[in-house]
């Protein structure tokens, strides 16, 4: 009887490692990049035929829709938001792309990822200046698309079954979460029942081992699961459920999340977040990772949610200027570290350069983003200041206007 639990064993354990493949990030980035798709702006006939690539994929795997079959447009869920600004109304248009692995379960999870982008330049959000051109967003975010894409077709084949998988594409992500909040508001599925959401922002740009997990405090479970988690990865936390990606909407419904992030570049928002830049051996350590995660909380029911302190406090600045520059958020010392300067914006004109640490801005020391956030909120447009920034040993003072 001992050598039969024993064969048993080792034969759902190998089961396990057996029925997971070797995931094919590229394939699917090479596609969702590629020039002929024309930045898959929100709405575009582009971004259609991005969706359609999306749903190809689940039905290739039999993932199914909600409805429980394959039929293409049960894919897909419309939504058009109607914004007034200046006294102008107009309309945007999208489709999430939503699947689901029904394992008869309690609970669900959600995996989700933005499959827009920026088109061919977007003028309130590109870091571009200069002539229309494709923004391919490969990091931003193909790759999170592609994980979601290689989960599913790895957890339709797991043993890991205590749960359902929802897997949404959102639309809109660039132009205000706009797919996310539709979908909390018009769910497909009973979000009483929603276990917790992980959503996969930029995954593909794995710099110095060093992964960014957000969200953390809204969940009790989450920091005691990633702990068992062996990797050579520097998982770098923060506690708030809000940020500007889709999680922020699961998280205002109550429902844990976490946003994983590979680290902000230069070519964010650029036309130069191209294919050919992906890291494919960090997004394998990606995908390991969270696979372990998914797996330590297989068991576990459905956790708790917490709200964060920030939100809860209500003191997270809010500024209506900027220096024009990217932070690091990988960075762990004192001070906001640049990661990228944009042409022709306060901190350019101002002779700030990339790898400058701000630690003063105007009267108030910075040690951290929230610092700089709550620095840039002393401001308003026309106003003139001085910025302290370190760079190397030397500790610089540049004159600065916003």
């Amino acid at each position: 009887m001992k050598n039969v639990f024993l064969f048993l064993l080792l034969y759902s354990q190998c089961f396990f490692v057996q029925s997971q493949s070797t995931p094919n990030f590229k394939q699917h980035i090479v596609f969702l990049a590629s020039d002929s798709l024309h930045g898959r702006y929100v709405g575009s006939k582009d971004e259609e035929v991005a969706a359609d690539y999306i749903i190809r994929q689940f039905q290739k795997n039999n993932i199914t829709n909600v409805k429980g079959n394959l039929k293409a447009k049960n894919y897909l869920q419309a939504f058009a938001y109607h914004p007034t600004t200046d006294s102008i109304r107009f309309t945007w248009k999208g489709k999430n792309v939503v699947a689901y692995i029904d394992n008869h379960a309690a609970h669900t999870v959600v995996l989700g990822a933005h499959y827009d982008h920026l088109g061919m330049g977007d003028p309130h959000f590109s870091a571009y200046q200069g002539a229309p051109a494709v923004h391919n967003g490969a990091d931003d975010n193909a790759s999170g698309v592609a994980m979601i894409i290689e989960l599913a077709k790895n957890l339709k084949l797991s043993s890991l079954t205590n749960n359902n998988y929802l897997l949404i594409a959102f639309s809109g992500e660039e132009e205000g979460l706009l797919g996310s909040k539709w979908f909390v508001t018009h769910p497909m599925v009973d979000m009483q029942k929603v276990n917790y959401m992980l959503n996969f922002d930029m995954v593909g740009r794995l710099d110095s081992n060093r992964l960014v997990v957000n969200g953390v405090g809204t969940s009790s479970e989450w920091t005691p699961a990633m702990k068992r988690i062996t990797t050579s990865m520097h998982i770098k936390t923060t506690e708030s459920g809000i940020g500007p990606s889709d999680h922020t909407s699961f998280y205002l419904k109550n429902i844990p999340v976490l946003h994983f992030f590979s680290g902000q570049h230069h070519d964010y928002h650029k036309p130069t977040d191209d294919e050919y830049k992906i890291n494919y051996p960090g997004m394998d350590k990606i995908f390991d990772y969270v696979m372990a995660l998914i797996s330590n909380l297989n068991n576990k029911g459905k956790i708790e949610f917490n709200k964060t302190k920030e939100d809860a406090s209500e003191d997270t600045p809010r500024f209506t200027v900027t220096l024009g520059v990217m932070p690091d958020y990988t960075f762990e010392g004192e001070g906001m570290r640049i990661d990228a300067v944009t042409d022709d914006r306060p901190a350019s004109k101002a002779g700030l350069l990339a790898g400058d640490v701000v630690v003063q801005l105007g009267d108030m020391k910075v040690a951290d983003m929230m610092g700089y956030m709550k620095a840039l909120s002393a401001f308003k447009k026309g106003d003139a200041t001085k910025v302290k920034v370190k760079r190397g040993n030397e500790i610089i003072e540049k004159a600065v206007q916003f």
